[in-house]
């Protein structure tokens, strides 16, 4: 499976050519970028220069190799930052003043995937227009440098460190205090990059770590999703090595979430809703997430005073839709925390130095502060992207619910009463995406089920001839 869009180039490793994500297609995509960047580039002595990082997936060697190696060969030079994060990339992008970023990684994908991650000169994803102007000369015939202008590759371990530096030097994030709880964590990075960053920020923090598959072999312990289902042996680690919270990362470090001291979890959903609470008692202003986060950040947020809008799904969106409004804070559900005094781009880094200065200012357990938030209950829910127009039936759907307000900038959200569902297509996967969420768990899978029946109901409509 290979999926090109302007999020990215993702796919499966191994099996046939044309099957997934070959080396063939890394060339070809890496080149497409490279020569994007080249266009970016004024004329001068300088070369252009991208920031390449990877998380620790099985295949990242030889896509970073591949990565690399062509780049040069297109006359631009590479500062490669190893195992990292792919905040760590953003913040060294115009750290290192550099023209563009790749990080390779495939985020919550299983560890059969691997992508390329594509950043302009600012760290932050490409637009819609650039992403689509990079997928327009991945498809044309490209040129290469002469031998005396091939590029170089040169290596730079030290941006971790920047990164938990530049943490613990954020206004709102309080080194001390935390370090005065003497608290004691377990973490779980799914054995990959994580395992590093993670640790070392809770170090400097002076917090005891109770490692959870932190040794960054690529060979991910569970889905690397940070799911309830998938964190069982960090629940476990919680309860039997009596912590305070426990920590779950992605494999790429951009999403995050809790598991209280009592093993409860704190909802990956509630990760923004916390970090918000802190960030607007002290800087009121607007908020954003996505069409598909929880609703008790809207509420949150007016408890501060404070506006929240909705974007379309995508980090891209989020930000953009962050800019227009001037938000002091926005994400995703996903446990995705951006804060753009740091930067413009999701940070579990971030995201853990301010959730932790709440905690320890509240003087509360984890699951004592979950419980001062809005409780609602969400299921998220997929099924695989048949071949229909599935925009046509998600159209019809729309017109055929009356009792809804409906949003269709991404997809198409019905928000009821009592809860919302969002049916959408994934950029990342091919599969329909189905977020509801509800009072009670029942009353969001009472809503999941609804619309997935009555979604498939259309969809099976436009099988046959008419597909």
């Amino acid at each position: 499976m290979l999926i090109a869009s302007i999020s990215g180039i993702r796919g499966t490793v191994g099996g046939q050519a044309g099957e997934g994500l070959s080396p063939s297609d890394v060339v070809q995509f890496a080149s497409g970028y490279g020569a994007w960047i080249l266009q970016k580039h004024p004329t001068s002595e300088r070369k252009p220069v991208v920031v390449v990082g990877r998380d620790a997936r099985i295949s990242g060697p030889w896509v970073r190799d591949i990565v690399c190696g062509t780049l040069n060969a297109q006359g631009i030079d590479v500062i490669d930052l190893g195992l990292s994060t792919t905040p760590t990339v953003e913040l060294a992008v115009p750290g290192l003043e550099a023209d563009g970023g790749l990080i390779l990684t495939a985020s919550h994908n299983p560890k059969q995937w691997n992508a390329l991650k594509l950043l302009n000169e600012h760290g932050e994803f490409l637009s819609k227009d650039a992403g689509e102007r990079v997928l327009d000369l991945a498809k044309s015939t490209l040129t290469f440098a002469d031998v005396d202008d091939t590029g170089t590759t040169t290596h730079d371990d030290t941006w971790l460190q920047k990164h938990v530096d530049h943490v613990l030097g954020l206004a709102l994030v309080d080194p001390d205090a935390i370090r005065a709880a003497g608290l004691k964590v377990a973490v779980d990075a799914v054995n990959s990059s994580g395992g590093l960053a993670v640790p070392l920020l809770l170090e400097a923090l002076n917090v005891e770590v109770v490692p959870v598959h932190c040794d960054p072999t690529g060979h991910f312990a569970h889905n690397p999703e940070p799911l309830p289902k998938h964190l069982v042996d960090l629940t476990d680690a919680v309860t039997a090595q009596s912590c305070d919270l426990g920590i779950s990362v992605d494999p790429d470090v951009d999403r995050l979430c809790f598991v209280s001291e009592d093993g409860s979890f704190f909802g990956e959903e509630y990760t923004l809703v916390a970090v918000a609470d802190h960030v607007l008692a002290h800087t009121p202003g607007p908020t954003v997430s996505n069409l598909s986060s929880t609703r008790a950040l809207r509420e949150v947020s007016a408890r501060h005073g404070c506006a929240y809008t909705a974007a379309a799904v995508g980090e891209v969106n989020v930000v953009a839709q962050m800019r227009e409004v001037g938000a002091i804070l926005g994400g995703e559900g996903n446990g995705g925390v951006i804060y753009p005094t740091s930067h413009a781009g999701r940070d579990a880094l971030v995201g853990i130095g301010l959730f932790l200065t709440l905690l320890v200012s509240k003087g509360m357990t984890c699951s004592a502060l979950r419980a001062t938030y809005p409780d609602f209950s969400m299921v998220k829910d997929k099924m695989d992207l048949p071949p229909v127009d599935v925009d046509k039936a998600l159209a019809a759907l729309q017109m055929e619910v009356k009792d809804a307000e409906v949003n269709d900038v991404d997809g198409v959200k019905f928000d009821l009463e009592h809860g919302w569902v969002h049916l959408r297509k994934s950029n990342t996967e091919p599969i329909i995406r189905i977020y509801a969420e509800g009072p009670t768990p029942q009353e969001a899978q009472a809503l999941v089920d609804r619309f997935k029946g009555d979604l498939k109901r259309h969809l099976a409509s436009l099988e046959g001839p008419q597909a």
